[in-house]
């Protein structure tokens, strides 16, 4: 699969379990900028943008930009879906707020030690967030 394939299915699999789940979903048909999915739950009527980033392995790790960094709010998601090598995806569902200062906080760590060759490791815009330990996996009890 390519990227553009792995992250449409991302998406189509999130929409499809969010709606399973009584949320009504737009995909929109063009790239937006801060979210890839806006939901509204039909028992309460709260809103949400969710940004959908997906890998095709079985890693519990997901590429970001320093953008991420400062992109939050109380009604921004992102889940995060590991495709298992096309197998049963997995869902991480986490708050913006927790994503950004993760990813932030790791970032500033990963600047603070040196590499494999002893030299320290230069500034970039990436950013990794990783769920090893599964403390996000299906909370999808925190969109309420």
């Amino acid at each position: 699969m390519n990227n553009v394939s792995t992250g449409n299915a991302g998406e189509y699999f999130v929409a499809g379990e969010l709606e399973r789940r009584g949320f009504t979903c737009a995909v929109p048909m063009s790239n937006t900028k801060d979210f890839d999915i806006l939901i509204i739950n039909r028992e309460n009527n709260k809103q949400y943008a969710i940004q959908v980033k997906t890998t095709i392995h079985k890693k519990k790790s997901w590429m970001l930009s320093k953008k991420n960094e400062e992109l939050y709010a109380d009604n921004i998601f992102y889940v995060f879906v590991s495709l298992n090598e096309l197998e049963t995806p997995e869902f991480h569902v986490v708050p913006s707020k927790v994503v950004a200062e993760k990813i932030k906080e790791d970032h500033q760590h990963w600047l603070s030690v040196p590499g494999r060759d002893g030299t320290m490791h230069k500034d970039s815009s990436m950013r990794i967030f990783s769920d090893d330990d599964n403390i996000f996996l299906n909370r999808w009890d925190l969109l309420i």
